[in-house]
């Protein structure tokens, strides 16, 4: 990454810091952490921006992590929240050179037999292929898919008084339920069952738990509605767009800088942190009030997870043939086989047939591996902190529904919780969401508080997936950060005449 001098100055930013001063300081450049540096600089502010790693990104970073010519994902690839995001959605993000690849089928479900559930873009196209279970699923979603604009402040934002009380309390009543209920009073048949309980699953609870049927609602609803794209090229197209324009707006960068101290900061008037409850602590707990100390040190981590990337001699062959149309495939079979997975996790168990999430961006985008080749990305759900290799359990959970995949491999790469937590401090324990995201504290994280984006100091913020919304590729988080960054702390700052609204 070029580093850039904030505007109107002619120093070089290095490791070392800088004798500048700013406006604001953005510890963390995930989405999250450059969402929130471009509200800022959009807003006039002159913003530093800190990465500890020598590239910036986050969950969103592309490496050649099996063979030259292969390129995967390190951790996020698909994106089912970037076009539902309202702030994503308004930058010109395509002007540098971001592209969206949008398979017909934005997720499949084998299921044994040879079958599986497809979720495709249309609603009625997934209604029609759900059989008896069709009608059903269409009145389910159809409420939540045309009015998505009307719930989405709720589920992408902190809690607050909504503006269309009757629409969000007819998806409430439904949200707040868990998957399980909802799919065993609803469904009769295994492939929308499955189907919804994969979808649920995302939330990394047990699937009898509240409010699962919310993840699978929203999720389902986002494929209906803007798609589960992928980025050609890979997920770090998504950063360098978003650092592209954060530099365009006069926003400075500097990477290979562990900050281990709010002390090492240049001089600002305010600090947001795209870290979780964990490092700030580490990092400012000193200047953070007692009781808010006291309340972050009891904030909750869920599972973690074990990845796997595979380098492929040829697509996998999916017993399922329209599997294949998918870039998302939920490797788990029947609802209660999923359910099975995650309540073994949630009671420190490795389940020996796992929840897979699994995604092929080869078959959609052919920057992804040499021609007639493939990559295939997958992870499974793990005790938190858990060092247990789950390959096998992995691979031949998809030899179950893609026989004879494993003579397809020719090389693999992996990581389990405590791994991932060494390549990204943000995933405490090999946990992707930064936090558990329960009822306890879905809004109410990193703690209870009006705006839960401020730290009880005025000139601190936190703006990590540890806030409201959660874990995804949004920008919410950091966005809603600056907002009460930019009201409370930077009410005087300079007119922004020049910058693009």
């Amino acid at each position: 990454m070029q580093l850039r001098p904030a505007a109107g100055t002619d120093s070089t930013l290095n490791a070392s810091g800088s004798s500048d001063s700013y406006d604001a300081v953005v510890v963390g450049s995930g989405p999250n952490g450059l969402s929130a540096a471009i509200e800022l600089a959009r807003e006039g502010a002159s913003v530093l921006l800190i990465e500890a790693e020598e590239s910036i990104g986050g969950g969103t970073r592309t490496r050649e992590l099996t063979r030259p010519g292969y390129r995967h994902d390190v951790c996020s690839a698909i994106h089912p929240l970037l076009l539902a995001s309202p702030f994503l959605r308004k930058l010109p993000l395509q002007e540098y050179g971001l592209e969206l690849i949008h398979p017909r089928a934005p997720l499949a479900h084998p299921l044994d037999g040879g079958r599986a559930a497809m979720l495709y873009r249309s609603l009625d196209e997934t209604a029609e292929n759900l059989g008896a279970d069709g009608p059903i699923y269409h009145k389910l979603m159809g409420p939540t898919v045309e009015g998505w604009e009307k719930i989405s402040p709720l589920v992408l934002g902190p809690l607050r008084v909504p503006r269309h009380p009757m629409r969000l309390g007819l998806f409430g009543l439904r949200g707040i339920e868990s998957a399980m209920s909802l799919v065993n009073g609803k469904f009769r048949d295994d492939q929308a069952r499955a189907l919804i309980a994969g979808i649920a699953a995302h939330s990394m609870l047990r699937l009898d738990e509240r409010p699962t049927a919310g993840f699978a609602l929203v999720l389902a609803a986002l494929a209906h509605s803007f798609g589960w794209p992928l980025v050609r090229g890979g997920s770090n197209e998504i950063s360098n767009a978003l650092a592209a324009h954060f530099q365009s707006l006069g926003g400075t960068i500097s990477t290979g800088w562990t900050v281990k101290s709010i002390e090492e900061l240049p001089p600002h008037r305010v600090a947001l942190f795209d870290v979780t409850p964990a490092q700030l602590l580490r990092i400012a707990g000193d200047r953070l009030p007692r009781p808010y100390r006291a309340r972050l040190k009891k904030f909750r981590y869920g599972p973690g997870v074990f990845k796997i990337d595979w380098a492929l001699d040829g697509p996998v062959p999916w017993t399922a043939a329209e599997c294949s149309e998918a870039a998302t495939v939920h490797v788990a079979g029947t609802a209660e086989e999923v359910a099975a997975s995650e309540a073994a996790i949630a009671i420190g168990a490795h389940p020996e047939r796992p929840y897979i999430l699994a995604a092929q961006p080869s078959l959609f985008d052919e920057t992804r591996a040499p021609k007639g080749k493939h990559t295939l990305w997958a992870y499974c759900h793990v005790p938190h902190g858990s060092t247990v290799d789950m390959t096998d359990r992995i691979e031949e959970q998809i030899e179950r529904f893609a026989p004879r995949f494993r003579e397809l491999v020719l090389e693999r790469h992996t990581m389990n919780a405590v791994q991932l937590e060494s390549y990204n401090a943000n995933y405490v324990g090999g946990d992707i969401n930064g936090g558990r995201q329960d009822m306890r504290q879905l809004f109410t994280r990193p703690v209870w508080r009006l705006n839960p984006y401020t730290t009880g100091t005025k000139d601190i913020y936190i703006c990590s997936s540890s806030t409201p919304p959660g874990g995804g590729v949004h920008g919410m988080c950091g966005y809603w950060a600056a907002r009460a960054a930019l009201r409370r702390s930077l009410r005087d700052r300079r007119p922004a005449a020049s910058r693009s609204k």
